[in-house]
């Protein structure tokens, strides 16, 4: 049977006496490596934060290789550019889905931004169409992402994509017993998650890490495999990974959408050509367009605050964020499908 979707209730944030506390230590945090283009998919997703009223700000993880005007860029926008060293899996002959996955083992330094009591991790392909604030009132203690699709060719080394199964849509092909029952666990997509940072599962990942054999999907493979207990599915709504328009089409209400995941081959919006297979359907062309009006708007470059006695170091007054956290609305996950 499909995935059911369950309601977690939205709850207003209440204040303590004196209305003023301290806000909760949330950011969105994404990842950069290199001196390539990639700098603007990051722009763009600052400046898509900034259009849905997001009242958190964006962390960028970057690698010692993104250059000092890259840096200025992103400070520019309004973003919080934090250096880490890069991470490497064991060596071995493993032949990655794509060449540069490996770098991506680096993404694991987020869990050591213990500043932040959650985060959500948004890769620097993905932009934000509605605000998701959301998210970080789900409950503590899981991991939350969007469950994956196994259609893709870069799949092709799957048993999964050999016979077609795939959990987005769990009847159409039966897990054979042949191949072992139950069916693997739930896999999301690892290019949006929520999560809380800390020092004993950043060591731990890492100590995992140097015992564990790379996968062809890299830090996904291996982040799915730790987190397989508490992994906890959401919607596609803030994770649209574009194969879904034409693989499991009867799965996506495109109004619905909150987050789109240019992750497709051809679909990253500044490289767009039009060119690669799917890039010419009507849905990607208007994808496409709605990035660039964000990142075009100059009316989204980051204007400093004016400096205001009104906050310090231990507390922010909130009134200006009540009404926006009172009319969230509520946030779903999903529960496992059935294996029958």
């Amino acid at each position: 049977m499909a995935p059911e979707l369950v309601h977690t209730n939205g709850a207003p944030v209440k204040l303590p006496g004196g209305g003023r506390h301290r806000l909760p230590r949330r950011a969105y945090v994404t990842f950069l490596a290199g001196d390539g283009d990639y700098v603007k998919g990051v722009v763009g997703l600052a400046k898509g934060l900034r259009k849905v009223n997001s009242m958190y700000p964006l962390v960028v993880a970057v690698l010692p290789d993104v250059p000092q005007d890259h840096r200025r860029v992103l400070e520019s926008q309004g973003c919080i550019v934090k250096e880490i060293e890069p991470v490497y899996p064991p060596e071995n002959q493993t032949r990655f889905a794509m060449a540069y996955y490996v770098i991506n083992y680096s993404k694991l330094r987020i869990w050591e931004f213990v500043e932040y009591d959650k985060m959500v991790y948004l890769d620097g392909d993905i932009q934000v169409y509605e605000n998701i604030d959301e998210l970080f009132e789900l409950p503590d203690g899981h991991l939350y992402a969007v469950m994956d699709c196994f259609c893709e060719k870069t799949w092709s080394h799957t048993p999964q994509y050999r016979i077609g199964y795939c959990q987005q849509c769990p009847n159409k092909v039966q897990w054979p017993h042949d191949l072992g029952h139950p069916p693997p666990p739930l896999y999301f997509n690892a290019g949006m998650f929520v999560f809380e940072p800390g020092l004993a599962t950043y060591h731990d990942l890492l100590n995992t890490l140097k015992a564990t054999p790379p996968t062809p999907f890299a830090e996904q493979d291996f982040l799915n495999m730790y987190f397989q207990d508490v992994y906890k599915p959401i919607p596609l709504d803030f994770n649209l990974v574009l194969a879904m328009l034409w693989r499991h089409p009867e799965n996506v209400q495109l109004r619905r959408v909150k987050v789109v995941h240019y992750c497709a081959a051809g679909s990253k919006p500044w490289r767009y050509t039009g060119k690669e297979e799917n890039m010419q359907r009507d849905d990607i062309k208007m994808l496409v367009d709605k990035w660039w009006d964000i990142y075009n708007d100059s009316s989204l470059d980051y204007k400093p605050p004016p400096s205001s006695s009104a906050a310090d170091g231990d507390g922010v007054n909130m009134q200006p964020f009540i009404c926006a956290l009172s009319e969230a609305g509520p946030v779903q996950f999903v529960s496992a499908p059935s294996a029958a």
